[in-house]
């Protein structure tokens, strides 16, 4: 049985649109993304729309060392309780859209994670509702401005740079998000190759944790951690997030001095 893929993108005539990913084309939905999403018999190529950022989050919450063999990577210990943070929705970018490496920054590393979908209001639940909830998984591209981030000692500002949250180019519904492989690749060389049935704190558990600290509207993003084997990026590299199961993202890197 193939995953249901959803997408946002833009139609030709740059009209907001809903859908499904399906092969190289796309097909119409009607409706809302979450909840009465209803198939339609209009279909478009792919190559005719731009694909955008599956989701609106009103916030993407991040685990810190949520991989066991990360946080031995990082000589870190094992958290007795889920680190969390919070990325900036003006982070955001999809999945062919460039990253921009910001000045004086001296080292910037992407982090290949499993980012879930909530589908629901969730204040104070348990990790099994928690993760009844969850309404799909996808790529995440947790970029990370690594000597800002020790130099700060909190991730705002390293993790919080405009283009510095890639996601997407899809949704996967009906995935176990507690036990999909997670690989990142800088120009097609094999940099992080993990599974998150090596996660500290499981899915369930993640989000039962958050939503005891703050409420998660429907749409909004839990990126669930990072496996071992993070390294740097230079503009002209091309960083990708490959989820088991799911379409892969793909995001060029430049500085952004080079903008256009």
């Amino acid at each position: 049985m193939s995953t249901e893929l959803r997408v946002r993108f833009l139609d030709p005539n740059g009209v907001r649109r809903l859908g499904w990913l399906e092969g190289e084309q796309v097909r119409l939905g009607e409706g809302t993304w979450i909840g009465d999403l209803r198939s339609t018999e209009h279909v478009l190529p792919l190559h005719a729309v731009r694909l955008l950022a599956p989701v609106e989050p009103s916030k993407i919450v991040a685990a810190a060392t949520n991989y066991h063999r990360h946080a031995e990577e990082m000589g870190r210990a094992i958290p007795a309780t889920p680190k969390i943070f919070l990325k900036a929705p003006s982070a955001i970018v999809a999945h062919h859209e460039p990253v921009e490496i910001p000045p004086l920054t001296e080292r910037v590393d992407p982090e290949a994670e499993v980012a879930l979908v909530v589908g629901r209001r969730l204040r104070g639940v348990s990790p099994e509702e928690a993760k009844a909830a969850i309404v799909g998984v996808m790529p995440l591209n947790d970029v990370t401005a690594r000597d800002f981030q020790r130099a700060d000692g909190v991730f705002s500002r390293a993790k919080g740079f405009d283009s510095f949250c890639p996601m997407g180019p899809a949704v996967g519904i009906g995935l176990d998000p507690d036990d999909l492989g997670v690989v990142g690749r800088v120009n097609g060389e094999v940099r992080q190759n993990g599974r998150t049935t090596d996660l500290i704190f499981d899915c369930g558990s993640l989000m039962s944790f958050i939503s005891h600290v703050m409420t998660l509207e429907a749409g909004d993003v839990i990126a669930t951690g990072t496996p071992a084997g993070v390294a740097p990026v230079q503009s002209g590299d091309v960083m990708t997030v490959e989820i088991e199961g799911l379409p892969t993202l793909e995001n060029p890197v430049r500085n952004r001095s080079d903008r256009r």
